[in-house]
């Protein structure tokens, strides 16, 4: 299996662990809602629980907008050049945006090691929530965030599809 289809695979596969969390996090926010106003009695930890869920989904869906092509880009003067320079200026937004995610990895990662030995908590009272596993999704999702600029920037400079598809058919007699 080469590394695009890895990533490609790895990217749905968290795209789709991120939408189940979000859709099972809107049950846990009505089911707060609804205990707090019929029942008087809230989910304790609702509010820390959310804000940490939001975070994972993110990280976990950032590699499939990167892969698919999904994240936010302002052409509107690159397809005026030719197709070289447009390829070149689209590689090296991908390196930068590989180097973004490479400094997250890097300013983040004694954080989350120092977060899983302290047992450091979110939140206050009844119910704290473990900082984490937010923390080291941030690190995960950004690694594969980083992997997917780089296949970005291979398949935008190299293009691999076209050279397959120009590569001459055997015959098979």
């Amino acid at each position: 299996m080469s590394l695009i289809t890895f990533s490609d695979r790895l990217s749905k596969f968290l795209m789709v662990a991120a939408a189940a969390g979000a859709f099972g996090l809107s049950f846990l926010v009505m089911a707060n809602i609804v205990g707090r106003y019929a029942f008087d009695s809230p989910i304790d930890g609702t509010a820390e629980v959310v804000a940490a869920a939001i975070v994972i989904i993110v990280f976990l869906q950032a590699g499939y907008a990167i892969r698919s092509r999904s994240m936010l880009m302002a052409d509107f003067l690159v397809v005026l050049l030719p197709e070289k320079v447009q390829r070149t200026l689209l590689a090296i937004g991908y390196l930068l945006g590989a180097a973004f995610f490479l400094m997250i990895i890097t300013g983040g990662w004694e954080e989350s090691i120092l977060s899983y030995v302290e047992g450091e908590y979110e939140g206050e009272g009844a119910r704290q929530v473990a900082s984490w596993p937010a923390r080291w999704t941030v690190l995960f999702g950004s690694a594969v965030a980083l992997v997917n600029y780089l296949v970005m920037a291979y398949i935008d400079v190299f293009s691999p599809e076209k050279l397959d598809s120009e590569v001459p058919k055997e015959n098979k007699h």
